[in-house]
């Protein structure tokens, strides 16, 4: 088997030798490994970062298959979070994955136990729960980076990153702000978000759908949106550990 040094050799020509140590050392939880999360979670391993906790309740079901890593006529029924495990440690078999199949809520939030964690990632598509997730993490001493909303959304080139009070034309982000003010409730401090600018198609629908975790509504999505967002938050994770090395915990 080749070892770790030989499988990141090409990142390490780009960030250098301390940087991927920093990488190595880094500890990561993400919460929600679908369309966005599960592209990001990819992303992060195959740059070097050391350890990652998975979060996500959910099965793979049929209609993930257009957009999500884990998702394969292969994969229908498994749990998300022990599919992606099990590729994540074919990328790296010496990361640290550990995997918990459950939802982020107010009640469980205590037993994530966030403040052991350099960064936290939220990629969840619940308004409840994302809204209870950004305030709890901009408690914490980890940097925070959210995805909003990458459904209904066509062209890669309208996706941004901005500070979520910065952010502009996302539903879902206006969503959140205006639940916030309504519970007169607000993070304790920015945080960086990656949204899109692009308008909601006319002709778009939107449907139902059934899983382990309940009924939800369900909207229109593409691969190549989803992907670009969850790769563009574990870019910004690199990026914070190449700039600021003093924030990855000892």
């Amino acid at each position: 088997m080749n070892d770790e040094r030989e499988l990141f050799q090409r990142t390490e020509l780009l960030l250098g030798a301390q940087t991927m140590q920093r990488l190595a050392r880094c500890r990561v939880i993400l919460f929600g490994v679908g369309g966005v999360g599960s592209w990001c979670a990819e992303s992060l391993i195959r740059s070097g970062i050391g350890h990652l906790t998975i979060v996500d309740g959910d099965v793979v079901c049929a209609s993930n298959v257009n957009r999500q890593l884990i998702a394969t006529t292969n994969t229908i029924g498994r749990a998300k979070v022990d599919v992606l495990r099990e590729r994540l440690m074919e990328i790296n078999p010496s990361a640290e994955i550990v995997t918990q199949q459950k939802i982020y809520t107010k009640e469980t939030a205590s037993g994530f136990h966030l403040d052991t964690y350099d960064y936290i990632i939220d990629a969840i598509d619940s308004l409840e729960h994302k809204c209870s997730l950004i305030l709890e993490a901009c408690r914490m001493p980890g940097a925070f980076f959210s995805s909003m909303g990458a459904a209904l959304k066509v062209d890669a080139g309208a996706i941004r990153v901005a500070e979520f009070w910065q952010v502009k034309g996302c539903p879902l982000a206006r969503a959140l702000r205006h639940r916030f003010k309504r519970m007169k409730s607000f993070p304790d401090r920015k945080f960086k978000c990656v949204y899109s600018e692009e308008l909601v198609a006319d002709n778009a629908t939107s449907g139902v759908e059934q899983s382990p975790v309940g009924q939800k509504r369900i909207n229109g999505t593409l691969c190549h949106v989803t992907a670009i967002f969850g790769f563009t938050i574990a870019g910004l994770v690199i990026q914070d550990v190449r700039r600021e090395p003093t924030k990855v915990l000892e």
